[in-house]
Formats: C-alpha cells, structure tokens, sequence
C-alpha cells in the first residue's frame, strides 16, 4: 500500500483498516490523536506519553529526534516473535498543521529520518497520518515525497 516511510490518509476507515492489518500481522501500533495538539507542546507530551520517553525529555524537535531515533532503534517493540515493527497512526494531522506548519513538517521528517535509520538496523518503523483536508501537502521528508496512499492516490479519489 505505501513504499515511503510517511503515508497520508484522508478516509479514516481506509487508515483503520490498514493499521488493523499491520496489528493483526504483529506490528505494534501506537495511535496519537493531532487534533488534541493546539500548541507544539502539546505534541510533544502526546509523544512523550505515547511512547513512554524518559523524563528528561526536552520537549523540542531536537529531543523529539533523539528520543524517537531511540524507539525505533532500540526500543523493545520488535523483540518477542510475533513482534514486527512499530507504525504511529496519526489522525487529523491537519489541524496540527494549521497550527503549526513548521513543526508539523519537521516531525513528519525527523519520523522519515528516523524510519530510515531504523531500516538500516534492520527494525521496521513508519508513520500512517490522517488528514481531513484531502488537499493537504507537505515537502519531502528524508529526502522522499509525503505521498497519499494507494488507494486514494488520485485528487478525485478524496473528493
């Protein structure tokens, strides 16, 4: 369904089938709601509480890199045999973009970043982002586009 490391969504029945696949396959799968994120800091302590980061966490993008490139490297979430990755699942990424674009943006890089890091390592990371605007875009992240997802790759697939 994707062959980038950030995949967009705009019907959310099509991203819960989706993440409902990867659980079902052994993948763990960690859900963060963006439309609770009025602030910047509010992302990050929904990172921070989602992941379980350690309490010296910053709460800026750099710890924000630092800390998820510890996750998908060297988090436990691929250790037991049925274990297979980690996906986040961000839903109504668009309200969080609105408020702030920026930061919306280098998150969706430092998770491309870090995907690929983790690839390197051999452990399986990504992030699948629902949006309700179906026009959304963002610049490439980790040197790759934000792409929407197969099935509704097409503009007048989200219409």
């Amino acid at each position: 369904m994707s062959n980038t490391f950030v995949t967009l969504f705009w019907r959310r029945s099509l991203l819960t089938r989706f993440v409902q696949r990867l659980e079902n396959r052994g993948f763990r799968v960690v859900h963060l709601e963006a439309h609770a994120w009025a602030t910047e800091r509010d992302m990050h302590q929904a990172f921070a509480a989602a992941l379980q980061f350690p309490d010296y966490y910053g709460h800026n993008l750099d710890a924000l890199n630092n800390c998820l490139g510890d996750v998908a490297c060297f988090g436990p979430y691929d250790e037991t045999d049925e274990g297979t990755g980690l996906v986040l699942s961000l839903t109504d990424y668009d309200r969080f973009a609105a408020t702030s674009p920026g930061a919306a943006q280098i998150v969706l890089d430092i998770i491309a970043a870090q995907a690929r890091r983790a690839a390197v390592a051999q452990r399986r990371f990504f992030a699948r982002v629902h949006s309700n605007d179906p026009d959304i875009r963002f610049e490439p992240v980790g040197a790759m586009p934000v792409m929407w997802n197969s099935d509704e790759g097409a503009d007048s697939s989200r219409r």
